[in-house]
């Protein structure tokens, strides 16, 4: 589970760019369920999920993982933290372009002092339909593969968090149900708190729980 409370993040100024403070709404998002978060571009949906994903340390407030405070850990703490607990689905994917995509994918894994779970990373990429492309490299595949291959990767440690940003917005109406799909069948299966960061108005009906920033 994952609980936010007066959770704050200001950006320094710079040249003639006043500081700019953010404040988050509180949420809990517990195990099992679901929570979309909605807004448009620039009201800080990329910040909260790198303030939840304990990328960015708050100002102020309080983030709570699998009910222990977080905020204030060490950063070698931070990073055990994240390796073991959170997975995240960034925008943009990130690879090690020498390796292949089954390698990216088990890459998870040694970063969390886990074995290498081939089956399971075969089995993700079958059910997000790339399981054809595990020998290529990341740049061989099309935008919208490497974004499925991004979601495999965050899933391969069956984490307690999932956080996605916007994971649906370079892929065509099909595959956008798809991928919704499996992140909210997939976190149900290993009982994760699934959160997800969005402008796409097309999940609205896809999540019961919602907020907007």
């Amino acid at each position: 589970m994952i609980s936010c409370k007066n959770l704050q993040y200001s950006y320094p100024s710079q040249n003639s760019v006043p500081s700019r403070v953010l404040n988050f709404p509180d949420f809990t998002c517990d195990n099992d369920e679901t929570l979309l978060i909605l807004g448009k571009s620039g009201r800080g949906k990329t910040t909260l999920l790198h303030l939840i994903g304990l990328i960015l340390k708050p100002q102020a407030g309080t983030i709570i993982i699998d009910h222990k405070e977080v905020q204030d850990l060490s950063p070698q703490e931070l990073t055990t933290v994240r390796a073991e607990k959170i997975g995240i689905i960034y925008q943009r994917p990130h690879f090690v372009h020498a390796l292949s995509v089954r390698e990216n994918i088990l890459l998870a894994n040694y970063l969390a002092n886990q074995k290498e779970d081939k089956e399971h990373a075969e089995f993700l990429a079958s059910q997000l339909g790339f399981a054809d492309h595990l020998h290529k490299k990341p740049h061989q595949l099309s935008l919208g593969e490497q974004q499925r291959v991004s979601i495999a990767r965050s899933l391969v440690n069956r984490p307690s968090i999932l956080l996605a940003d916007e994971p649906t917005s370079s892929l065509d109406d099909e595959n956008c149900s798809r991928v919704i799909n499996l992140l909210q069948t997939q976190s149900a299966k290993i009982g994760a708190s699934l959160v997800v960061v969005t402008h796409d108005h097309r999940l609205k009906n896809e999540f019961s729980n919602q907020i907007t920033l």
